[in-house]
């Protein structure tokens, strides 16, 4: 069972956590006994947050039951991508540079793990024009769709997309990313979640020390997760 799909539980919501850009043993640790779901791993050489897949081995085998590596890709040959598998059972995989469905579907079936697609939406005014709807009908074998922001490179920079712009139903599980906070992703989810099937979200820079890409702080680990469930009590007193 993916970790980041919530079950279908009538009248009870729980948003799915992951924190991705891990790495630290102690980072590791802190996401642990935060309560999140899964931890992401970068399998992105040019990413200031890279780890080899030796190395995102060595920390995902610090992870307890229930708690789910993510391995994320950019551009990576088929090849690279099963042997990174085969060094981390049970992760999940996240593409997120150009891979078309054809390309997710052959790495998927190939290493027989389900897989996250990562939508990249503009800034602004401009995110208009990103057909979400199309998307979601295009990569439907995904089992969650990452919305992050379209900036240079690859990953969403610390900066969000202006949520309000999505579409008012998508037949998708969503997984919000992008310049999320302890400070914003009560009103991420609160916006979102009527929008989908299932929500998720998922944290890099907004858990990290102030200037230092890949170090997480665990007080920010532990506020944003508090922000999480604050949503989820309000969503769930509501229904």
């Amino acid at each position: 069972m993916n970790p980041l799909i919530e079950p279908a539980l009538p009248g009870l919501h729980r948003t799915r956590i992951k924190v991705c850009g891990l790495t630290r043993e102690a980072d590791v640790d802190a996401a642990v006994v935060a309560g999140v779901d899964a931890l992401g791993f970068v399998l992105y050489a040019k990413s200031p947050r890279a780890v080899s897949p030796q190395r995102a081995a060595e920390l995902a085998r610090r992870l307890p039951p229930f708690v789910t590596p993510v391995l994320l890709f950019v551009n990576e040959t088929l090849a690279d991508i099963r042997a990174a598998c085969a060094l981390v059972p049970g992760a999940l995989l996240q593409f997120h540079g150009d891979e078309t469905p054809q390309d997710c579907r052959a790495a998927s079936a190939a290493c027989q793990r389900p897989y996250l697609r990562a939508a990249r939406i503009p800034l602004g005014e401009a995110g208009r024009s990103f057909d979400l709807l199309k998307f979601a009908q295009d990569y439907s074998q995904a089992q969650g769709l990452l919305l992050d922001a379209q900036v240079d490179g690859y990953g969403g920079g610390g900066h969000a997309f202006n949520w309000s712009l999505l579409p008012p139903n998508v037949n998708a599980h969503l997984v919000l990313s992008g310049g999320l906070s302890a400070a914003n992703v009560t009103d991420g989810i609160l916006q979102l979640r009527p929008r989908c099937n299932t929500l998720a979200v998922d944290i890099s820079s907004g858990v990290e020390v102030p200037g230092q890409k890949g170090i997480k702080d665990p007080m920010r680990i532990r506020e944003f997760v508090a922000a999480v469930r604050r949503a989820d009590h309000h969503i769930n007193h509501l229904s």
